[in-house]
């Protein structure tokens, strides 16, 4: 009987001790916050390799790479040239965003258009004034996916005029290529946020899921989640929010004019669909995605949502009577918190 109770008390001996050792062995997390791509930088994510200087080193140069590689209001950058017909060498992130925007627009009905550029410049949604009174039919002759290729490692255009814009999945994608940097420095668990777009993995430092905020989509809503519609929680993969409440104008009649643009028509998409949050294996997917479901409307995008089982979507449509309504695919309704 005593060799029992000293065993039981060597064993649970050994299991307090164990239990102990794996508290105390949870890495210590960093967090990073700054600027990057023009918007806010969140990060938190157990690096074990680097300092948090070092790592906010690297993303300082990952910022400067993007930029040069893919924006549209950088007149230096590699697209900007590209659309210049300066150059017709690519490097790989327009492959990889002209790839992804290719299986993306053939889920759209033709919604879904990186070639939309001549219409985001015209209704001024691409760093210029607007024209004050733009040929949409002119400009939509310049605007089809058909119309550009990748042939090695360049851009073939059938005419000079076509554009590329990049803005519904360059940040997305420079959100994974956030993630991969963090998880380069040995991360194993972190959160990574580019002007509200992100990717996740693993545990936040309480060793819970990952907590998300969806804002509430009233026009002009600007303060970085005070107001919320919804949470939602999450151990992997990317999400990204689309709406038309931050980026629009009125124009002279008092139409408004939001950034969300039909390739097909040339003319600001507007419905009662008022956000769409999508999740995906990767933030540059749910980046493209949540632009082509606002770009189709409200009945055209909860149709869409049919034809793709397992499809993780939240959207917020304007109410019959001034509120709003909610719809929530069954794979991220297990996301949601009530």
């Amino acid at each position: 009987m005593r060799r029992k109770r000293l065993f039981s008390r060597i064993w649970l001996a050994w299991l307090v001790a164990a239990v102990a050792a794996a508290c105390g062995d949870r890495p210590a997390y960093t967090t990073v916050d700054g600027v990057m791509l023009g918007t806010t930088l969140h990060v938190v994510a157990d690096v074990r390799n680097v300092s948090a200087q070092e790592l906010r080193g690297r993303m300082l140069e990952l910022d400067a790479e993007a930029k040069a590689s893919m924006s549209i209001f950088d007149s230096t950058s590699l697209l900007s040239r590209l659309n210049r017909n300066e150059t017709d060498r690519i490097d790989r992130h327009i492959a990889y965003c002209l790839r992804l925007a290719d299986s993306i627009g053939a889920l759209s009905e033709g919604r879904y258009d990186v070639t939309i550029k001549p219409l985001t410049e015209a209704l001024g949604f691409a760093g210029k004034e607007r024209t004050a009174v733009p040929n949409l039919d002119s400009l939509l002759a310049f605007v089809g996916r058909d119309k550009v290729r990748i042939e090695g490692d360049r851009l073939v255009k059938s005419d000079p005029r076509v554009q590329l814009d990049f803005n519904s999945i360059a940040k997305g994608y420079t959100v994974d290529l956030l993630a991969a940097l963090v998880e380069a420095a040995g991360a194993e668990n972190y959160i990574v946020d580019i002007g509200g777009e992100l990717r996740c993995r693993g545990v936040n430092p309480h060793g819970e899921a990952w907590r998300v905020g969806i804002e509430s989509p009233f026009d002009g809503n600007q303060s970085d989640g005070a107001f919320l519609q919804r949470r939602l929680q999450m151990h992997e993969g990317g999400l990204a929010t689309s709406g038309n409440y931050r980026r629009f104008y009125f124009d002279e009649q008092g139409n408004k004019v939001a950034h969300t643009i039909d390739p097909r028509t040339g003319r600001s998409v507007l419905s009662r669909l008022l956000s769409v949050t999508v999740a995906a294996p990767t933030c540059a997917e749910a980046d493209a995605l949540g632009t082509m479901f606002l770009a189709m409307g409200a009945d055209d995008a909860l149709a869409a949502v049919e034809r793709m089982p397992g499809i993780k979507v939240y959207f917020i449509l304007a109410g019959a009577g001034g509120g709003f309504e909610e719809f929530v695919s069954p794979e991220m309704q297990a996301w949601m918190i009530e």
